[in-house]
């Protein structure tokens, strides 16, 4: 990478670091705070209040320093690819803003509705999906890199099924401080190696202005947050993971570079099944996965640096199947 490449880290870090210190203050005044679950862990009563809809920090980061490069950068265009990120990123980024804005306006954790969430989502997927065929992108899919099927339309399919199920994925791991934000920011991290490798320069330099924007958002999200990314910034990130995946053709990877997002979502699944079948037996002490390190006694920083290393690890792994 050329020192080009890096103005999109720096830039998306400054601004974030910049538009904290504006948007934190204006959210505890319209008093945005989050209502904590009562069947969440009991240390996180302490929490209830702390701003939430964060998210808009990273994502106007984001769209100031697209923006910048567009203006400035001889490297960044207004091309296709960089439209279908854009719309993954902020469309979901958009329902999540809906959603947190009735929780904290309800003072409850109801938010929008599930069908009216994933009728947003679904509207969002075929959107993605027009653009996608649209720009003449293949429609093989990868599966492990072992047999590329061309499945023409029926790729629409799969596109709806990762743009929905991965923010939701997202949605479910972010529950610590700082955990969401670092997992995503080695994910991004990861992803902009592989389209470097591509030659990929519009989503190697989307991936590298969300590294910063998030780096400026977890200054104020470490233990103990200031303020929480909410909806806004959760639902964002897993739909801009998944259009990354699939526009670099390597939508099996997501599996192993979002590895920590994959057992929290299982985790909740093993513990709804496991529950309901044997009538109220649990698997785990409380799900998802990280809530039952902290039942068990682990302290949540220590959660958080032990699932930021697991995803180091399969990150690394991810770089060493693929580019190596």
């Amino acid at each position: 990478m050329d020192l080009i490449t890096l103005l999109p880290i720096v830039t998306a870090f400054i601004i974030a670091v910049i538009t904290g210190p504006i948007f934190i203050p204006i959210l505890k005044r319209l008093k945005f705070g989050q209502a904590i679950r009562v069947e969440g862990p009991q240390s996180h009563q302490k929490k209830s209040g702390t701003p939430t809809m964060g998210g808009i920090i990273f994502l106007l980061s984001t769209v100031l320093t697209t923006i910048i490069g567009l203006l400035f950068w001889d490297t960044l265009e207004l091309t296709s690819t960089l439209i279908m990120l854009l719309v993954a990123l902020l469309g979901f980024g958009l329902i999540g803003f809906i959603d947190d804005f009735i929780i904290v306006v309800k003072k409850d954790n109801e938010g929008l509705s599930p069908r009216r969430k994933i009728l947003g989502q679904f509207i969002l997927g075929a959107i993605f999906f027009y653009l996608f065929m649209d720009a003449g992108y293949s429609t093989q899919l990868n599966l492990f890199g072992l047999w590329h099927p061309d499945i023409a339309w029926g790729y629409g399919i799969f596109v709806l099924f990762w743009l929905i199920g991965w923010p939701n994925a997202t949605n479910i791991t972010d529950g610590l401080d700082g955990l969401l934000g670092g997992l995503s920011m080695i994910a991004f991290g990861v992803f902009a190696v592989i389209a470097h490798v591509q030659g990929q320069t519009e989503i190697l330099l989307f991936c590298l202005t969300m590294v910063g924007a998030l780096a400026g958002f977890l200054v104020f999200n470490l233990n103990p947050a200031k303020v929480f990314m909410g909806d806004t910034g959760s639902l964002a990130i897993g739909a801009a993971l998944a259009a990354v995946s699939i526009l670099l053709g390597q939508e099996w990877l997501i599996l192993l570079i979002g590895f920590v997002y994959v057992i929290e979502t299982l985790s909740v699944i093993m513990q709804v099944l496991y529950f309901k079948s044997t009538g109220g037996k649990r698997i785990f002490k409380m799900a998802p996965l990280h809530h039952h390190y902290e039942e068990s006694g682990w302290s949540e920083r220590r959660v958080v640096a032990v699932f930021w290393t697991v995803a180091l690890i399969t990150g690394a792994l991810a770089l060493y199947l693929v580019v190596f």
